[in-house]
């Protein structure tokens, strides 16, 4: 949640920052700000005769656009942000960067401060004022009173003081007028990364905000300080000791991080996904081939596995009930499903001899991470599955498997839920074949199968106004019901949470034989009952539950299997999807019922790429 850029060069840095902070719309936010170091009017200000111009404004950052439009600000020195409110609402007195009392030091901050509110009344016994509701704003105040007492130390010595006071979560980059060749930045379980170049260096929270200047990038870790210079990087540890780190070369483009000439980001990403399955699988299935030795456990490891403990939330977690299905089924072994912030305050049973999988688009969602922590700390192997190389995740677990999707910008997960689908499939193939469950034979139709599949996705891709008309038709009801029973049940609970998300219509996912036990009383004229049906083993099933709606009036919609006649006698529109085998028709439904979210929200004038209230990276509680 919430975004930071900042820069430090020889470039006026106004546009810089703000084209970075477009780039992290992506990310949610409801307010806007940027800091630059100019020189002072009357040169009194700071030791250098600098001063921190500020320009902040609720909303948009075309709204922060309008407000800087005419105003002369030039700096070679500056920071940007996107606010998502957690303490106070989003105006333009809570937007970052908040000062200190001498207005000598700026802050921009993601995540939250716990311990804030002792924090602040301390201060305030020390004469320290403040204005804005936020937590963020103790953080230059506290910055200001560690210099006080230690000039000397400087602002590096002072960000690794408050790092070790405060309490929560945080990246934090500050800016000080009387330190102007230099940028600080310590970081807590919030996601930082620098970028380094040979004109300018970089703070940002992720790669789309400044790829267009540099592909080089250093990951930030938790505890860690930097100071940026315009020709050098240093980062010390929690203990103030200076690492050595090398860069890494990032291989995304900024051509893949923008519209490519769709009109929104997720239409995009919608239709990537025959690509994205492909990068998945690259590697792992080629040619018939099957290799997933990434995955990291030995023969001995695997055939002593009593349980495997997937942890998630979202949509990521929609993907996990798919890998519970298809490694019971394949592998033979128990699995467990938990949405990571229940799951980090109960008592789970896990062990040496558990699996534990965390899956999480963005490799930073707190939750999923405390879990992780929770379960290496019980001597559980832990793998993870992340889009984002370098993320928090990749650092804290065993293993980490990349879904390789490319950048998705759009806030809804779309392309990294069918790569996570297409992981999920090749952990419990991979466990059926090492446990020797499977025969060649049958392992061989499965993986020739997923080989194929990109083709299918696009085949449905190409028949997606067929989707739109549908969602043309249907797109004033105000309830709707996605049902599924087996392998289409984490696809109705996803294709529910679509529509929620970006048209903010309620919609609901249920098992369809949970149905009669208290649903079915929504069920009216006003009902859309979007029924995912495909030539499964519980076909006959599924079909009795559309008629029961079908008798109480609700209009039905109806993913089916190619050459499927019957279900259309009761369903108002149908939507055929390719064969395949009854493991593997989640990847294939979901696509419409993707399509089909984007089709409705955009009837109804929505903003689908950044839906409100929502952020892509869920860095907070």
């Amino acid at each position: 949640m919430c975004g930071i850029v900042a820069y430090i060069g020889n470039k006026n840095c106004k546009d810089i920052l703000i084209n970075g902070l477009k780039r992290l719309e992506y990310r949610g936010y409801d307010s806007a700000g940027i800091g630059i170091l100019v020189k002072s009017p009357d040169g009194n200000s700071g030791s250098q005769g600098l001063e921190i111009k500020t320009v902040k404004q609720s909303g948009k950052i075309n709204d922060l656009e309008k407000l800087l439009k005419g105003q002369k600000i030039e700096g070679t020195v500056g920071i940007g942000h996107t606010r998502w409110a957690t303490h106070g609402e989003p105006n333009q007195v809570n937007a970052h960067p908040h000062f200190d009392c001498s207005k000598r030091i700026a802050v921009v901050h993601n995540g939250i401060i716990e311990n804030y509110t002792e924090i602040k009344e301390e201060l305030k016994k020390k004469g320290h004022t403040f204005i804005s509701d936020t937590d963020t704003e103790v953080l230059p105040h506290l910055l200001e009173e560690f210099l006080k007492s230690d000039a000397d130390g400087g602002m590096l010595i002072a960000m690794q003081r408050l790092l070790k006071r405060i309490k929560g979560s945080g990246a934090i980059v500050a800016l000080s007028s009387d330190y102007p060749d230099e940028l600080i930045a310590g970081r807590i379980a919030s996601p930082l990364i620098a970028g380094i170049s040979k004109e300018a260096n970089f703070f940002a929270s992720d790669m789309p905000a400044i790829l267009e200047h540099t592909h080089n990038f250093v990951v930030i870790n938790d505890y860690e300080t930097v100071r940026l210079t315009r020709d050098k990087i240093e980062i010390y540890d929690a203990s103030g000791i200076l690492l050595q780190r090398e860069p890494f070369k990032a291989t995304w483009t900024l051509e893949s991080a923008e519209k490519a000439g769709y009109e929104d980001f997720m239409l995009k990403e919608i239709f990537e996904q025959p690509y994205g399955i492909r990068e998945t699988m690259r590697g792992r299935i080629t040619n018939g081939i099957f290799n997933f030795d990434e995955f990291g456990l030995d023969d001995d490891k695997i055939k002593n596995l009593k349980k495997i403990q997937i942890i998630a939330c979202g949509t990521s977690y929609h993907s996990a009930l798919t890998g519970k299905l298809v490694i019971e089924k394949w592998a033979k072994i128990p699995v467990e499903v938990d949405i990571g912030s229940e799951y980090r305050y109960r008592s789970p049973l896990i062990d040496a001899n558990s699996l534990f999988i965390a899956i999480t688009q963005s490799g930073e969602t707190i939750d999923t991470l405390a879990a992780v922590k929770e379960a290496r700390k019980k001597g559980a192997k832990v793998i993870a599955i992340t889009n984002v190389v370098g993320s928090t995740i990749s650092r804290e677990s065993d293993s980490v498997i990349y879904t390789h999707a490319g950048p998705e910008i759009g806030v809804c997960a779309t392309k990294t839920f069918t790569a996570q689908i297409i992981v999920m499939y090749l952990i419990g193939l991979y466990l059926a074949k090492r446990k020797k469950l499977l025969s060649e034979e049958t392992l061989k139709k499965f993986i020739n199968e997923l080989e194929i599949m990109p083709n299918k996705v696009q085949q449905i891709l190409n028949n997606a106004d067929k989707i739109k008309k549908i969602a043309d038709y249907s797109y004033r009801h105000t309830c709707f019901l996605f049902l599924g029973r087996i392998y289409g049940f984490p696809m109705a609970l996803e294709g529910a949470l679509k529509l929620k998300e970006i048209s903010y219509i309620h919609a609901e996912g249920y098992a369809a034989g949970e149905m009669k036990h208290g649903p079915i009383a929504l069920t009216d004229t006003k009902t859309i009952v979007v029924g995912v049906i495909p030539k499964d083993f519980v076909y006959d099933k599924m079909l009795s539950n559309l008629q029961e709606v079908k008798a109480r009036n609700a209009k039905i919609f109806a993913l089916t299997t190619e050459g499927d006649s019957n279900t259309s006698k009761y369903a108002d529109y149908t939507f055929e999807i390719p064969g395949t085998f009854e493991e593997l028709y989640g990847i294939l439904e979901i696509v419409p019922l993707q399509l089909y979210s984007y089709y409705i929200a955009k009837n109804l004038g929505r903003n689908v790429d950044q839906p409100r209230n929502l952020a892509k990276s869920v860095t907070v509680e």
